[in-house]
């Protein structure tokens, strides 16, 4: 057996009754290959062979293999193989996670906002002029790319569990998918596509993160979206399928998904006798939730509006398994790297109602997984050890077990108690500050460095520039990823920290502590809906009624009568405000 797999899958269960797949494939039997349209359908035709005869194959179609299906389908002419699968003799178990590294990719889009407006305007265009409903339109995002590839996928499936995620090894390209979107699952005859259309960003406060959901599920615009491509792929399903047996049996569903809601909906139908792996490609691709409605249009449009081909993103990336039942993805959420180049797209369905706006922020929100995975990173956890006594220990291991929840870390409480306890051990006696780091497979370490308590008030300095960052992942969370707020610290060693506001002009917190402003006598701390991580020390102040929650804007500071500085670390530190 060779040290890396060929092939990965972690697939959730399609279908009530159906397991979950985690497995590995290793040194292929056999590797089909189309670098043509005619071979498309030899390659899925041998593909069903080798599974008949008791074997597992894994791989992908690409998206500019549509032709080989319809000669109408129009795609740009392809910049790599139309399809590729391996053929294995077994299914091995998962491997454990190794350690692999990556240097930190950096994402350059393939469009900018005026090009995307220019796009979004042209759409509008073509749907007033009749042409099309809707259309669902892409760009790549490309980075240099330098370590293991592994690794990175490792990183992406921790950013996007629970879905359809396949890891691909072809020799010259690598292909990362951790797509949610099922293109289809076909077990004996019945055939179930759960298309994907409506999104909505996650929030970081519980109630407003359930009232997007809310808006995302009654929302008028979405629905419509959605219900678009499920009749586009009610009438695709019907060319394979026995008659009548076509149904929706759940409509409208919201999923969660770590950085946004998805809406999606069921079509199933049962496959009439002699129906192969090539007739179902034949009716249903590419899924019609990456094209739009209608289909053929909806491409002849993506054709023009693109600059360039798609390659497996948005094609089909999945397992055929001994027997010749299959399960495929809509290689969205999805990274192929090829030649030290990594490239990912992103895009969304575009309507009459669409705002460009809208559908920016939209791309944003998609963009969170590549984000999230674009370095590696440690869960952080800074603490005050005074006397041999962490200060709100429980507290700290409390949120930093939130935090490996939130982001798909291994979270062992033993081995952070025991990091601790050692560090406690070889330091009885003194003043602290204590970092608390915890890897995403579960690891942890404690460091410790001397503490020089500072004299209130201290000097801070509001932001010459809003807070980009507010309200991210990675601010919500403490973490070792902290550019953004190194962006902004004071260089001046004599100011002591710096105040954070918001693009509405909110006051967030400072780069290492939680702000508290002294308003027509009461003291008040920006709410978490403002964009801020929720500190231990602000915690505190709030369960004990020192602090109440409200939204302060910048232009209100020159109305303050006390402003304070307060972390876990530090306690409550009057501050003074620099002109």
């Amino acid at each position: 057996m060779s040290a890396a797999p060929t092939a990965l899958i972690d697939f959730i269960a399609p279908v009530e009754g159906a397991a979950r797949e985690r497995l590995a494939f290793f040194d292929p039997l056999a590797v089909l290959q189309a670098d043509t349209l005619d071979e498309v359908p030899l390659v899925l035709q041998r593909v069903e062979a080798e599974a008949r005869q008791g074997r597992w194959c894994v791989g992908f179609v690409a998206y500019e293999a549509a032709p080989a299906f319809d000669r109408a389908m129009q795609a740009h002419r392809p910049d790599g193989r139309l399809a590729w699968f391996g053929v294995f003799d077994r299914a091995q178990p998962w491997p454990a996670p190794s350690p692999l590294r990556y240097e930190p990719l950096s994402w350059t889009a393939g469009i900018d906002r005026t090009g995307f407006d220019r796009a979004i305007a042209r759409i509008h265009a073509a749907i007033a002029d009749g042409e099309v409903y809707q259309i669902n339109f892409t760009a790549p995002w490309r980075s240099p790319f330098s370590g293991e590839p592994l690794a990175l996928f490792q990183a992406l499936l921790r950013a996007q569990p629970d879905g359809y995620a396949a890891y691909l090894d072809t020799g010259t390209q690598q292909v990362l998918s951790v797509s949610p979107e099922l293109f289809f699952d076909w077990r004996d005859d019945r055939l179930l596509s759960r298309p994907m259309k409506g999104t909505a960003a996650r929030e970081a406060d519980p109630q407003a993160d359930a009232r997007r959901a809310e808006h995302l599920r009654t929302s008028e615009k979405e629905r419509a979206e959605n219900l678009m491509i499920v009749d586009l792929i009610r009438n695709d399903l019907s060319r394979v399928a026995q008659p009548h047996s076509v149904q929706v049996p759940r409509l409208f569903h919201i999923q969660a998904l770590p950085t946004v809601w998805q809406m999606t909906s069921d079509v199933v139908a049962r496959t009439r006798a002699g129906v192969g792996l090539v007739d179902i490609f034949q009716a249903l691709f590419p899924c019609g939730s990456v094209t739009g409605a209608p289909k053929l249009r909806a491409m002849h449009w993506i054709g023009q509006l693109e600059a360039g081909p798609r390659g497996v993103y948005c094609g089909a990336v999945g397992v055929v398994r001994p027997g010749g039942s299959a399960t495929f993805n809509v290689p969205i959420r999805t990274v192929s790297l090829q030649a030290g180049q990594a490239r990912c797209g992103i895009g969304s369905g575009i309507t009459a109602d669409a705002d460009a706006a809208g559908e920016w922020a939209e791309w944003r929100s998609k963009q969170a997984f590549l984000v999230r995975a674009q370095s590696a990173f440690e869960l952080l956890e800074t603490m005050r050890l005074e006397a041999g006594h962490v200060v709100h220990r429980d507290e700290h291991l409390a949120r930093m077990a939130t935090a490996a929840r939130h982001f798909g870390f291994t979270w062992q409480p033993q081995a952070a108690a025991q990091a601790l306890d050692r560090l406690v051990a070889t330091h009885p006696a003194g003043l602290w500050r204590v970092r608390l780091l915890a890897g995403a497979d579960g690891s942890c370490r404690a460091e410790a460095f001397a503490l020089h308590d500072v004299v209130p008030p201290v000097r801070v300095r509001l932001a010459e520039r809003p807070f980009q960052a507010a309200g991210s992942e990675f601010v919500r969370f403490k973490t070792t990823r902290r550019a953004h707020y190194d962006a902004l610290a004071p260089t001046d060693p004599a100011v002591f920290d710096t105040l954070l506001w918001n693009e509405a002009g909110e006051l967030t917190e400072f780069t290492r502590g939680n702000v508290a402003v002294k308003l027509h006598g009461r003291w008040v701390t920006p709410p978490l809906s403002c964009g801020l991580l929720g500190g231990i020390g602000r915690a505190m102040a709030l369960r004990d009624g020192r602090l109440v929650e409200q939204v302060v804007h910048r232009d209100e500071l020159p109305q303050a009568q006390g402003l304070a500085f307060l972390n876990s670390l530090r306690g409550w530190l009057a501050a003074e405000l620099l002109p």
